[in-house]
């Protein structure tokens, strides 16, 4: 009943939404500043997928891959690119080591996530910055691509969003773009994804490949989470993290 309430309020307040999770977000990055926790997605599994980490990375392949399923989608190497929504700075910072764009900068709402950033992350090619989703932080015509990466729908405005997006993308550059919605928001989100300015070039539904994920790092999560003091912190992780049996987990199986 609580998250109806809460997602009751989002659709109403949508200022409400993105101070919700800007508050969340910022706290969690306070109160978990672990380095090795990278990645907050909920990953993407393909048996088919050999992709080769070094030995650090390993721990990370399946968020790992929803970066790479993401970002490799065109050619990035020697590119100028920028991610909306960096959060930790695992994907980001993935794309500039593997990727080999010229440029990669992450931007995220979060102050205390991008101090976090760039206390970790020490990348030539890789710089981050605070910056808002619904006022990017840059010129016009700046970007050879953008990538967004389940981030979207904490946002206020989806309709300010992509507006910031053309505005930065140089001509005939690329928005590559990943994330959820509830079944009825679906069409509605991909009819925004093409509209004047942006042209849905592919698309594919990726929620089989999401929940095995989920399934695969369900140990490895919840090993993480019963490190937590607080039983309450606990239990909202569980759903936020999307293990087997959690609300969140049981969304995307139904």
């Amino acid at each position: 009943m609580l998250y109806k309430i809460v997602f009751y309020l989002f659709d109403l307040f949508p200022r409400f939404k993105k101070w919700f999770w800007k508050k969340w977000y910022t706290v969690f990055a306070q109160k978990v500043k672990n380095p090795q926790l990278k990645f907050m997605n909920y990953g993407y599994f393909d048996a088919a997928l050999n992709l080769k980490l070094d030995a650090e990375d390993e721990a990370d392949r399946y968020t790992i891959q929803l970066y790479h399923y993401v970002a490799a989608q065109i050619n990035l190497e020697g590119l100028n690119v920028l991610e909306v929504g960096s959060g930790r700075g695992g994907g980001a910072a993935y794309i500039a080591k593997y990727l080999n764009p010229a440029q990669m900068i992450g931007i995220d709402i979060s102050p205390s996530a991008i101090a976090l950033c760039k206390k970790n992350y020490t990348l030539s090619n890789l710089t981050f910055q605070q910056g808002d989703s619904e006022q990017i932080p840059f010129k016009d015509n700046t970007f050879d691509a953008v990538i967004n990466v389940e981030s979207s729908h904490c946002y206020a405005s989806m309709e300010k969003f992509l507006n910031e997006v053309k505005r930065v993308l140089k001509p005939d550059a690329a928005f590559l773009f990943c994330d959820l919605r509830r079944g009825e928001g679906m069409n509605d989100l991909l009819l925004e994804l093409n509209t004047e300015g942006l042209q849905l070039i592919t698309k594919k539904d990726i929620t089989s490949n999401v929940i095995e994920a989920s399934k695969q790092m369900t140990a490895e999560r919840l090993n993480a989470i019963s490190n937590f003091k607080y039983s309450w912190l606990r239990k909202i992780l569980h759903s936020f993290a999307a293990v087997e049996g959690s609300k969140m987990y049981e969304s995307f199986t139904s």
